[in-house]
């Protein structure tokens, strides 16, 4: 985050409150937080999958999805061997779903995640680049309609990935080629 970033998520952190935001993190499925002032800043540690699916709520009209491994296995011919039932509950409203995808588009539009662009994903989307301090992870979360991906670049030991290893040149590169190849034929859209 930049100053004026962090400036303004601890503002916010201040007008909502510490306990609500912890609940809030809970109902999105990120798992517990600690209650501490510098929750603004990212002082808690959330799996990529959690944050991917909390974010998934964004697009999902505020449903936060069960993540799922397996969505089906069919045989050759097409019969379904297994097909998991999808599940998800109801996390914020769709209006404030559409509210923060919306203000998220600019980190793709114009902000950390602008290499998005520049390297030729024209759909529109939104998402939210994150680095460590440290350089120890990076991540990037972003979503189109219709898809929601989340990427993080780090060692199973942590270590900097690389001096001024930012989440915008390590991260959206590698989610920018998938979102590519994964959307690709899919109309331009928005919530």
């Amino acid at each position: 985050m930049d100053g004026a970033s962090n400036r303004a998520a601890v503002r916010l952190l201040q007008d909502v409150g510490i306990p609500a935001t912890v609940r809030y993190a809970k109902v999105m499925g990120v798992g517990d937080v600690p209650s501490v002032p510098s929750l603004a800043l990212g002082s808690g540690e959330v799996t990529l999958q959690s944050l991917t699916a909390a974010y998934a709520a964004f697009a999902n009209h505020g449903l936060v999805p069960t993540p799922l491994v397996i969505r089906r296995v069919e045989e050759r011919d097409g019969t379904v061997l297994f097909s998991a039932d999808p599940s998800s509950t109801r996390a914020i409203s769709d209006a404030s779903a559409f509210l923060m995808a919306d203000m998220m588009a600019d980190v793709i539009d114009a902000g950390t995640a602008a290499k998005v662009r520049s390297q030729g994903f024209t759909l529109p989307a939104a998402g939210k680049t994150g680095t460590t301090n440290d350089y120890h992870d990076a991540w990037f979360v972003g979503f189109t309609p219709t898809l929601v991906a989340g990427v993080w670049v780090g060692f199973d030991q942590p270590r900097t990935i690389l001096a001024g290893g930012f989440a915008s040149d390590v991260a959206v590169p590698v989610w920018t080629a998938f979102m590519k190849g994964a959307t690709r034929g899919e109309k331009a859209r928005w919530l």
